[in-house]
């Protein structure tokens, strides 16, 4: 029995799975599923303890999926036997939340990535973590060309269906692009991950090793969610309207929005990841995506992340479908969406309404990611909206995350600024000049802080800055 399906006594398959937010229950029939499926045989490595030796070579550049897609026995074996490779390179995404990489781990391997979120904070505090600043359409074409160079792609995938075909399972997001280059795709084969819709599936004339695993994958569970995130949810939702198409990320103010809108109808999604809440509102009826101009129908993603609840709602359910970042990031596609509003979160904002969603105290803590993306992508559509939305202090109330200047770099400019809500209100800054802009932003700082932010405003203006 695995874990995404019950076995009854006389051998069929219970699949839970939802259409149109309605669950349903459909009985499948049992079928044997070997490790590799299809025609050839990929040689099989041992699960407990995979031998990388002969496979990886000193001075390969290693790609890996990230968040729940992590192929967590063979990253686990890659750092164990790292030494054996002289010095290689890992680039490692954006996000973990296993503990599996040290800063230590730096003594033979250069670990690259795109950001810097969950446990990688870590490596780059310790600065083992080389980051390259790129936007999440950027990546798929920086792989593709080599500019992100792979020699050998290791990957979570889920058992193979009847036809033999694998699952991209919990992420579809760059690993296409990067079995294409790779000299050597090594497959961790999970029969604990859930078999999803994707755009594309792997077969095993693409696999060259298998790993055969049954561990739960890597789950994300939720933050408790308090009056701030509460507040900042009310404002959020005004701009939610029956048949809107949402993209969101992780925490507590992504889950206190999506908590606060099951009362909409024909919601969309179409988004970097799908959490347990989205899954709440797909089968509450709230989200049919049967408003959306494109993929109409259908729950589009490139990731599931959260706990064994989506994971179960994604298994074989046609109402969900992981596309890579080439459809769920770039502007053209976004632009096609129409009513999108799309939700993403900030470090700190200046009063003109530029955005640092990198770095917090002089460490590198989050990405540019899929921010500017979204923010762009979505006011190219004809009545879409971009939120920034994030509480408006940090450190238990004793810094301001509006501010005069930033204190990191720019992650999004005030060009593409148009909604920034904290738990004190939002802020329309789409069309303003600077002047309002400013007035505005402070209407929506922590009160403790307006009169400051008063003061350095008028002191900027009289040096002329701004």
């Amino acid at each position: 029995m695995v874990f995404y399906s019950i076995q009854s006594p006389s051998g069929v398959r219970l699949a839970h799975q939802t259409r149109r937010g309605r669950p349903i229950c459909a009985i499948l029939p049992a079928v044997p599923r070997n490790v590799t499926g299809g025609s050839k045989m990929a040689q099989e490595l041992d699960s407990k303890n995979p031998d990388l030796s002969g496979i990886i070579r000193p001075g390969d550049h290693i790609i890996w999926s990230q968040g729940s897609g992590e192929p967590q026995t063979l990253i686990e074996a890659f750092i164990a036997q790292r030494r054996q490779f002289a010095r290689t390179t890992a680039f490692v995404g954006g996000i973990t939340y296993t503990k599996t990489l040290k800063p230590e781990h730096a003594d033979a391997v250069d670990f690259v990535g795109y950001g810097a979120i969950g446990n990688l904070r870590a490596l780059a505090r310790s600065g083992a973590l080389r980051t390259i600043p790129l936007h999440l359409s950027q990546l798929v074409p920086y792989i593709e060309a080599g500019t992100i160079p792979c020699d050998v792609v290791m990957l979570q995938v889920s058992a193979p269906n009847e036809r033999g075909e694998y699952s991209y399972s919990l992420t579809n997001d760059y690993q296409q692009a990067a079995i294409a280059r790779a000299r050597v795709v090594i497959a961790e084969v999970n029969e604990l991950a859930p078999w999803t819709y994707c755009d594309a599936y792997l077969t095993a004339d693409q696999i060259d090793y298998v790993v055969p695993a049954a561990r739960p994958p890597v789950m994300l569970e939720a933050r408790p969610i308090g009056e701030a995130e509460r507040a900042i949810a009310r404002h959020v939702g005004r701009y939610i309207e029956d048949g809107t198409t949402i993209q969101i990320g992780i925490g507590a103010i992504p889950d206190a929005v999506m908590a606060g809108i099951g009362d909409r109808r024909d919601l969309g999604i179409h988004s970097g990841l799908i959490s347990d809440r989205v899954a709440d509102l797909i089968e509450s009826g709230a989200m049919t995506n049967a408003r959306k101009p494109i993929d109409t129908g259908v729950a589009v993603s490139c990731s599931l992340l959260g706990t064994a609840r989506v994971y179960r709602f994604g298994h074989e359910n046609p109402a969900i479908k992981l596309f890579t970042m080439m459809r769920t990031h770039r502007a053209e596609v976004l632009s096609q969406l129409d009513k999108i509003v799309a939700i993403n979160s900030a470090v700190e904002a200046d009063l003109t309404g530029q955005i640092n969603a990198e770095v917090a105290g002089g460490v590198y803590v989050g990405a540019i990611g899929g921010q500017g993306d979204f923010v762009r992508g979505s006011q190219m559509a004809a009545r879409g909206r971009s939120i920034i939305a994030m509480p408006a202090t940090a450190r238990d109330g004793a810094v301001t995350r509006i501010c005069a200047r930033l204190n990191g770099p720019v992650t999004t400019a005030r060009g593409d600024a148009d909604v920034i809500v904290t738990e004190h209100g939002a802020a329309e800054l789409r069309g303003q000049p600077i002047d309002e802009r400013i007035r505005r932003m402070i209407a929506i700082a922590a009160p403790q802080f307006r009169d400051t932010l008063e003061r350095e405003a008028r002191e900027i203006t009289r040096r002329g800055g701004w």
